[in-house]
């Protein structure tokens, strides 16, 4: 096995407008096998960040990498190929709502692959019995729970048994239990698959607790990054303050504002 990254991104710089610059000279690399987070208040550009590597959007400069394929310069025919050796789970589940939960999971199996039905059925039932969810496979979306959902999702995005994994915000909304569950399908699929996932998340502790390795990102930058041990025992000031939660820190509660008194309309030395 080639000890090449999965995934390498080198000096990426990204903006959805040229006066909305979204991503700043970001380097990041995913070794193959690991599970990775990608940590950071919200609209860091994490979720950016997996939309490059997706290939659903293209860097304006630098180089996103993902099993040595330039994913900056592959026409639609290589995207759809790389597509298919990548699962997704998007935040907040996407489930298919007319479906089954059967019907959820054999979608890209049939519009993928030639696989006769028997097989299918097979390899679904197999899908949801390693997230726990064999009994729901005949049950809709609106009849499951936050947690059930999210483990739907997940066997779904494992279903054609993907090289790489990306997870935007799998821990959302999820009760204690159903979080630290989606945790550990998270890592046991990882291994069990061989593959290599990319968390995005704002769920420090739980995170912590699977990952290999995390970047944290700010204002579309890393800042900082390290393993999980690394990060817990950090004196650097803005990952002390991501980690622990505290509200005082570089990452400010009030976005930039012109002084009180000027808005208000009061002279400044009122």
């Amino acid at each position: 096995m080639t000890d090449a990254p999965l995934v390498a991104i080198r000096n990426c710089n990204f903006g959805y407008t040229p006066a909305r610059r979204i991503l700043h000279d970001v380097d990041l690399v995913v070794p193959r096998g690991k599970v990775v987070a990608l940590m950071g208040g919200s609209g860091c550009g994490k979720t950016t960040l997996l939309r490059l590597i997706g290939g659903q959007a293209r860097a304006q400069t630098g180089s996103v990498e993902v099993a040595g394929e330039n994913m900056g310069t592959l026409d639609a025919d290589g995207l759809y190929r790389m597509r298919r050796r990548m699962g997704m789970l998007f935040q907040g589940g996407a489930l298919f709502t007319d479906m089954t939960v059967f019907e959820n999971i054999a979608f890209q199996m049939r519009e993928h692959t030639d696989l006769p039905e028997d097989a299918i059925r097979d390899l679904v039932l197999l899908k949801l019995h390693a997230v726990g969810l064999r009994g729901a496979a005949n049950l809709m979306p609106s009849e499951l729970s936050g947690g059930m959902a999210r483990r739907v999702a997940l066997a779904r995005a494992v279903a054609l048994d993907p090289m790489l994994v990306m997870y935007d915000e799998p821990f959302a909304g999820l009760d204690p239990i159903s979080l630290g569950v989606i945790g550990q399908l998270i890592r046991r699929s990882n291994d069990a698959l061989g593959a290599t996932s990319i968390v995005v998340t704002h769920d420090v502790q739980e995170s912590l607790k699977i990952v290999d390795y995390v970047y944290l990102m700010a204002d579309g930058r890393i800042v900082a990054e390290g393993t999980a041990e690394e990060m817990r025992e950090s004196d650097v000031p803005m990952v002390r303050q991501f980690v622990q939660g505290e509200v005082d820190g570089p990452v400010g509660f009030h976005y930039p504002a012109p002084d009180y008194r000027t808005d208000l309309g009061l002279a400044a030395d009122a």
